[in-house]
C-alpha cells in the first residue's frame, strides 16, 4: 500500500512537472499582439489627462490626433523594418548600388515617421491651454520619456525639434 502511495504521489507530481514545462513553452514561444493604434492611443490619452486635466473635448482631439499618428507609425515601421532586412542583404552581397538605394529609402521611412510624430505633436500641442502647455513642456523636460514616438511607443518620449512628444 506504502508503495502505490509513492508510485501515486511520483506520477502526479511527474504529470504536474511536464505540465508545467508545456505551459511555459507554449507561453514562451507565443508572441503577444501588439496593442492597435486606438488602443494605443486611448492609453496615451488616458495618461495625459491624468497629467493635464485634459477636457472632454481635449481628450476626443488628442483620441484622433494620435490614433492618426500611432496608425502612421505601424505602417512606417512595417515598411522599415522590411527595408532593414534588404539592407543587410544588401551589405551581405557587397552590393555597394543595393546599399546606397536601401539607405535613401530607410532615410525617407525616418523622415515620414518623423513628419508623423510632429504633426500630432504639433496637433496635440495646440489643443492645450498656455497653462497646459507650460505643464507639459515641463513635464518633458523633467524626464518623462526618452527619445522617440509617444508614451506608449519604443522609446516614448520627445522627438526631434518643435514641442515635445507626448
Amino acid at each position: 500500500m506504502n508503495r502505490m502511495k509513492s508510485w501515486t504521489i511520483r506520477s502526479v507530481a511527474l504529470a504536474a512537472f511536464a505540465a508545467s514545462v508545456v505551459l511555459a513553452q507554449s507561453s514562451s514561444t507565443t508572441t503577444p499582439t501588439p496593442p492597435t493604434p486606438a488602443a494605443q492611443a486611448t492609453q496615451l490619452v488616458n495618461q495625459l489627462t491624468t497629467l493635464l486635466d485634459l477636457t472632454a473635448g481635449q481628450q476626443t482631439a488628442a483620441t484622433t490626433i494620435f490614433t492618426t499618428e500611432f496608425t502612421a507609425l505601424a505602417t512606417l515601421q512595417t515598411s522599415l523594418q522590411t527595408a532593414q532586412a534588404s539592407f543587410l542583404t544588401a551589405v551581405e552581397s557587397n552590393s555597394l548600388s543595393s546599399i546606397t538605394s536601401v539607405a535613401t529609402q530607410i532615410g525617407n521611412l525616418t523622415e515620414q515617421q518623423l513628419v508623423a510624430q510632429g504633426t500630432a505633436d504639433a496637433d496635440f500641442y495646440a489643443q492645450l491651454t498656455s497653462t497646459q502647455q507650460t505643464k507639459y513642456t515641463t513635464l518633458k523636460l523633467g524626464g518623462i520619456g526618452g527619445p522617440g514616438p509617444g508614451f506608449g511607443g519604443p522609446g516614448g518620449g520627445p522627438g526631434p525639434g518643435g514641442p515635445p512628444h507626448h
